[in-house]
């Protein structure tokens, strides 16, 4: 189906909804609960994919990895793109968007992307410090949707992101036979305005860990003492 027409909050379909969606308000002991179905655009003008020829039948797609060697060593700002047919499952590291080991990224960006039938993942946080995901939809996506890896990550802001039908995976890790949209291994992020509709496991998953662990592991760094950022 198509938007045919934009009228303040109405959107208005070139033909019925196939399904029911609901949304209604009941209020309970005077407050009052909404609930309602959760919509994400998955089109955009730029897209970025894997090869429509053989990328499903072998899980290997397109991915987009920023990895410099230090703080502050790379800006980048991903904004407004389509990513599909990404990443490569049973290939370590090759996430649909990878920000990797550099440390403090305060100039780095993603933003108001769609990220739908990834093969490993919608956006990974590894070794990474101030980072911002924002206003993001990850639909149809193998492993944890939104990864943070090593339990070293902090001060990142997830502001705004939709996570629809996060998939079991058996070639990644063991918890991602049963994934979580967010899989927290350190809780000193920030976490706001955020939703999830259907996972195979869970939703938030705070994972807390003994020590950094995997490239960053550091026994100084206890971080299921650390104090949580934002939830």
């Amino acid at each position: 189906m198509v938007i045919s027409d934009i009228s303040g909050s109405t959107i208005y379909l070139t033909e019925p909804l196939e399904h029911t969606h609901l949304s209604v308000a009941p209020t309970y002991d005077g407050v009052e609960m909404p609930m309602r179905a959760e919509v994400g655009l998955l089109t955009r003008n730029v897209l970025f994919r894997g090869n429509p020829a053989d990328s499903q039948a072998d899980l290997f797609g397109a991915h987009i990895m920023v990895h410099s060697p230090g703080d502050e060593t790379s800006t980048a700002r991903i904004h407004y793109i389509e990513l599909t047919e990404a990443g490569q499952a049973f290939k370590l590291g090759r996430y649909a968007i990878h920000f990797h080991m550099i440390g403090t990224v305060h100039g780095s960006l993603v933003k108001g992307n769609a990220v739908h039938h990834s093969y490993n993942r919608a956006c990974t946080t590894h070794g990474v410090h101030y980072f911002k995901v924002e206003q993001n939809v990850a639909y149809d996506t193998m492993g944890h949707s939104f990864f943070i890896e090593d339990a070293i990550e902090t001060k990142c802001v997830y502001d705004g992101n939709l996570s629809i039908l996060t998939r079991a995976s058996n070639s990644f890790l063991n918890t991602d036979q049963t994934p979580g949209a967010w899989w927290f291994t350190g809780p000193d992020n920030i976490m706001r305005n955020n939703a999830v509709a259907g996972s195979d496991a869970y939703g938030y998953w705070y994972d807390m860990q003994k020590t950094a662990i995997g490239a960053s592991y550091d026994p100084n760094i206890c971080p299921e003492f650390t104090k949580l950022g934002e939830f």
